[in-house]
This record gives C-alpha cells, sequence and structure tokens, in this order.
C-alpha cells in the first residue's frame, strides 16, 4: 500500500472541476483509491463520494492507494492534488 497526506491549499477546497479531474485519473488504473479527512473516506473514482467528504482549504486528507498498479496511480493523484489542489 502506498499513501500521501496533503493539505488542501485551493481556497474553495475540493470543488467540483478539480474533483473531476481526480475521479478520471484514478478511474485509469485497478487499484483501489480511498481519500480520508478524518473519521470520513471516499472512494476516489467516484465524484458524489469525494465531493460528499466536504474538504475544506486547510485541511488535511491521506490518500491510500492498494492494488496492483499503486505505485502509479499513487503518482498520479498526489500530481493532481499538488497542481489543482
Amino acid at each position: 500500500m502506498k499513501s500521501f497526506t496533503y493539505v488542501i491549499a485551493d481556497r474553495a477546497g475540493i470543488h467540483a472541476r478539480p474533483a473531476g479531474t481526480v475521479v478520471k485519473t484514478a478511474q485509469k488504473y485497478v487499484s483501489d483509491i480511498l481519500i480520508k479527512k478524518g473519521e470520513k473516506e471516499a472512494d476516489a473514482k467516484k465524484l458524489m463520494q469525494l465531493m460528499a467528504l466536504g474538504v475544506k482549504c486547510g485541511e488535511e486528507i491521506t490518500v491510500e492507494v492498494s492494488g496492483e498498479d499503486e505505485e502509479a496511480a499513487c503518482a498520479a493523484v498526489e500530481s493532481i492534488f499538488r497542481e489543482q489542489l
């Protein structure tokens, strides 16, 4: 399993456009990708779950990736967070 933590820097938090990019990217991989905020977690391949986390600017999330292509999936998702959020 690969994981990383990230503090959201975008003033709007995780909003629709970057969330959609995260979902599209996550769906390219067979690995399971979970995004966690406190006690809540969401499947990164499901837009509504990701939006339901309600992540605001300054909040920390943890992304956990496990599966066959976890190395590539983790790198791709982390790149999106760093570039867009």
